[in-house]
């Protein structure tokens, strides 16, 4: 049995898939927290977005021998060379269209994040002899992948919804839902740094764990997620309500996994895992929906 799941798995992990399901369950969670109907333009423009943006980074940072890199991830990706060029040629074409079924503030923000995107991996600047993209700046790397993250799943959801008037938010309850997300998010994203400590100390890469330390990173996960369970009870809606509920265990959840995680955690202990919060937030706020609604 695990012979046939360890391929699936695999495919899912190191494609990038299971991300782009991530931030389609992301757009999800938003869409239920402002009590709207789901926009499916949006989510399939999230899906290919994420998958082909995603793909696209590790192309074109290729290692100069991927096949006997360190990470698993990156020999596989690279063993299925051709099928993951012909993925992100696809996914990203196939934004072409989803493009122009959104609304023009959804549209402006989209090309806000598709530059940022760009400049995030490709070194477009010369310092010398030597090129860097915005990724390179210190402390910029965590910060750029959260704008993005948050700006995809909470604001893209929230304009289509008012552009589409299936929802009526307010600018202040914008603010707070982004606040919300953008905690929660890094304190995801860290981790990440810390599993790369060593190589981002080669490339010179100034994140969060190169300058604080390991120890001091994982803290300051605990502290980002200590203060996403201050925004939702200062902040909750209607009350200690199923979704007060839903959103709090997933935040003790993700601090018990962060807290568990160390450099020497294989692969998918973050790229199912960790990242598998984000569909799970989605899963435990929908179950906890459901239990309030056949509750009352």
């Amino acid at each position: 049995m695990k012979k046939l799941l360890q391929p699936v798995l695999n495919f899912l992990l190191f494609s990038n898939v299971f991300m782009a399901l991530c931030a389609v369950a992301q757009a999800l969670v938003t869409f239920h927290l402002i009590d709207a109907k789901p926009v499916y333009p949006v989510l399939a423009l999230l899906f290919t977005s994420t998958l082909g943006i995603y793909n696209f980074c590790i192309l074109i940072t290729r290692p100069k021998v991927p096949l006997k890199s360190p990470y698993l991830r990156v020999r596989w990706f690279f063993s299925h060379y051709r099928l993951m060029v012909s993925f992100t040629i696809i996914c990203l074409l196939s934004l072409i269209p989803l493009f122009f079924m959104v609304t023009l503030p959804s549209k402006i923000l989209l090309v806000f994040m598709g530059a940022l995107s760009v400049l995030y991996g490709l070194p477009l600047f010369t310092l010398g002899s030597q090129k860097f993209g915005l990724r390179n700046i210190p402390g910029l790397k965590a910060i750029l992948i959260i704008v993005v993250w948050v700006a995809s799943c909470v604001l893209l959801p929230v304009l289509e919804a008012q552009g589409r008037h299936l929802a009526e938010i307010s600018l202040r309850d914008t603010v707070i839902l982004a606040a919300k997300r953008f905690l929660f998010i890094g304190a995801l994203t860290v981790p990440f740094d810390i599993r790369d400590l060593f190589q981002d100390r080669q490339s010179g890469l100034k994140t969060i764990p190169v300058v604080w330390g390991e120890k001091k990173a994982y803290l300051f996960c605990q502290f980002l997620l200590a203060g996403y369970i201050l925004l939702l009870f200062m902040f909750r809606h209607n009350g200690f309500n199923a979704d007060f509920f839903g959103l709090t265990l997933t935040a003790l959840l993700t601090g018990w996994l962060i807290f568990k995680s160390t450099w020497e955690k294989n692969e998918y202990y973050y790229f199912f895992y960790l990242d598998g919060v984000l569909i799970l937030q989605y899963v435990i706020v929908l179950a906890f929906s459901v239990l309030r609604t056949y509750g009352s």
